[in-house]
C-alpha cells in the first residue's frame, strides 16, 4: 500500500469477513458471485478473486468450481485474522467483553515505564472476552491517567460483571484527540496463575498464549497497554505474510 491507503481487495475481504462473522452468511450459504461483488463494490473481478483467496486461506470460505463460494463451517476455536487496528476493533462483532475489575487508579511501576509515563500511576481494568459464552481470553488494560479520564465514566468499564460488545480501543478512538494509529505486539508463552486459572476455567500453572499490545496514537504516544492470556484450545492466531514485489 504505497499510498498509505488500504488496497481494494483487503477492504473487500474485511467487509466479507465481517458479514460472515455476523452470520449474514451462515455455514454453507453461498456468497455473491465475483461478477455480483465486482458490480456492487465497483471493483474489478480480479480484486474480488484476490479477496476470496485471502478468505479461503483463512478458512472463512471454501470454493466449489462451477457452483460458487460458500461460508465455511465454524470451529469451536475462535479464529480471527488481525492485520490492522480496524481488525482489533472488530472484536466487537462476534465476542463479548465481561468486566471483572472496573477501571481504577493504581501504582504500577512496570506498566508506567512501558507507557513512558513521568509518574507511576496508571488507570487499570481487567476483563474476560467470550465467544459463544465461552471465555477464551483474560485481558488487563493499562492506560495513562489522561487517557483513563476519557473513559472513567463509561458504564461498560465501571460496573463489575457488565457485559458489552465494546472494545477499549474503540472507546478510546472516539474520544482521543489523536486517534490510534498502530500497535506493537509481542507473543510469548505465559503461565496460568491461580487467579487467571479461576477466571479462564483451567488448571493452575498450565501454559497459555500471552499477547502484549502497546497501542500508539498518530503522534507516537502510547495510549494503551493490553496484556492478554489466551486458552490455546479456544483460540487460534493466524497471520498471513506477503513478500513485497517491486
Amino acid at each position: 500500500m504505497a499510498d498509505g491507503r488500504e488496497s481494494a481487495y483487503l477492504r473487500l475481504a474485511r467487509e466479507l469477513r465481517s458479514a460472515i462473522l455476523q452470520h449474514d452468511y451462515p455455514e454453507g450459504k453461498r456468497l455473491p458471485t465475483e461478477a455480483e461483488l465486482a458490480e456492487s463494490h465497483r471493483v474489478s473481478r480480479q480484486t474480488v478473486r484476490r479477496a476470496f483467496q485471502d478468505l479461503v486461506a483463512e478458512g472463512m470460505v471454501y470454493r466449489i468450481p462451477g457452483r460458487g463460494t460458500f461460508a465455511a463451517p465454524r470451529e469451536e476455536q475462535y479464529l480471527r485474522q488481525f492485520g490492522s487496528i480496524d481488525d482489533l476493533m472488530g472484536l466487537s462483532i462476534d465476542t463479548t467483553m465481561q468486566l471483572l475489575t472496573p477501571l481504577h487508579r493504581k501504582v504500577d511501576l512496570d506498566a508506567a515505564g512501558r507507557l513512558r509515563l513521568a509518574s507511576d500511576r496508571v488507570h487499570v481494568l481487567e476483563f474476560l472476552r467470550l465467544h459463544d459464552y465461552v471465555p477464551f481470553c483474560l485481558t488487563t488494560v493499562f492506560l495513562p491517567p489522561e487517557v483513563g479520564k476519557l473513559v472513567e465514566s463509561v458504564p461498560e468499564l465501571t460496573e463489575t460483571g457488565a457485559r458489552s460488545r465494546v472494545t477499549i480501543i474503540g472507546l478510546l478512538d472516539d474520544r482521543l484527540t489523536d486517534p490510534i494509529a498502530e500497535a506493537e505486539q509481542s507473543i510469548t508463552v505465559g503461565t496460568a496463575t491461580p487467579e487467571i486459572a479461576e477466571q479462564l476455567g483451567c488448571e493452575p500453572h498450565r501454559s497459555l498464549l500471552r499477547i502484549d499490545r502497546m497501542y500508539q496514537s498518530t503522534t507516537g504516544q502510547p495510549v494503551e497497554l493490553a496484556v492478554s492470556h489466551f486458552l490455546p484450545e479456544h483460540y487460534s492466531y493466524r497471520v498471513r505474510l506477503r513478500r513485497n514485489v517491486r
